[in-house]
C-alpha cells in the first residue's frame, strides 16, 4: 500500500547557506522503524529531483523517533546569493511530507493506517 508521509509523520525544516535541513518525526513510536526502512537518503533525493543538486545525508535519531536530512545544493547558493524568489529551506518539510512510501498491507493495518 502506498502511504503519504503526511499520514505517518510531521516535519520541520530550515536552512544554512545552500543546504536545506529537514527533520521528519514519526507520529507514533511504532512508525519510526518504517521511516528508517523506507525514507532513505536516495529516496529523498529522488523525491526532490532536480531541486537538490548535491547529495542528501540522513541522520537517525531513534531517541526522538526522527530522521534528519541535509539536502546539499538545494537553495541556489542560499538566501544571500540566489536569484530564487524564496531561497530558504522552510518549505522543504511540507514538500517531504508529500512523498509516498510503500508499507505492506498487514503492517499498515496493524498500525491503524
Amino acid at each position: 500500500m502506498k502511504i503519504q508521509l503526511l499520514q505517518l509523520a510531521h516535519a520541520r525544516s530550515g536552512d544554512k547557506g545552500d543546504t536545506a535541513n529537514v527533520g521528519l518525526i514519526a507520529l507514533k513510536d511504532e512508525i519510526y522503524p518504517i521511516l528508517v526502512r523506507e525514507v532513505t537518503a536516495s529516496a529523498v533525493k529522488h523525491h526532490f529531483g532536480e531541486i537538490v543538486k548535491g547529495h542528501v545525508e540522513r541522520f537517525e535519531l531513534p531517541n526522538l523517533g526522527a530522521l534528519n536530512f541535509l539536502l546539499h545544493g538545494s537553495l541556489g547558493g542560499g538566501g544571500t546569493l540566489s536569484l530564487m524568489t524564496d531561497a530558504q529551506g522552510k518549505t522543504f518539510s511540507t514538500a517531504l511530507l508529500r512523498m509516498y512510501i510503500e508499507v505492506p498491507d498487514e503492517e499498515a493495518k496493524s498500525l491503524g493506517i
